[in-house]
């Protein structure tokens, strides 16, 4: 598979760029070799290789979530500008 200066003309019409027939050729020989990098990989024998998610065997790395006694919701809110019915009382933002 190649890409070609009219390949390159096509994307950059839709995302709305211009370009200059220098930096056309230009994407497009850096776009074949990027092109050329990934076709190696259908060299590789992969036979009997599952297929992975992620290359290294990481689980969950984080700590589980405990409850944990915190301040009264009385002593929060004392502190707040505003509270209705045990809650934070905000400026409403949206109509």
């Amino acid at each position: 598979m190649t890409i070609s200066i009219k390949d390159v003309e096509q994307v950059a019409n839709l995302a709305r760029l211009a370009f200059s027939e220098e930096e056309k050729q230009d994407f497009a020989d850096k776009l074949n070799a990027i092109v050329g990098y990934v076709e190696k990989l259908n060299e590789v024998n992969v036979e009997g290789i599952e297929p992975t998610y992620h290359v290294l065997p990481l689980l969950n790395v984080l700590r589980e979530d405990i409850t944990q006694p915190s301040m009264e919701r009385d002593k929060v809110l004392a502190n707040a500008p505003d509270a209705q019915q045990g809650c934070f009382k905000v400026p409403k933002i949206m109509e």
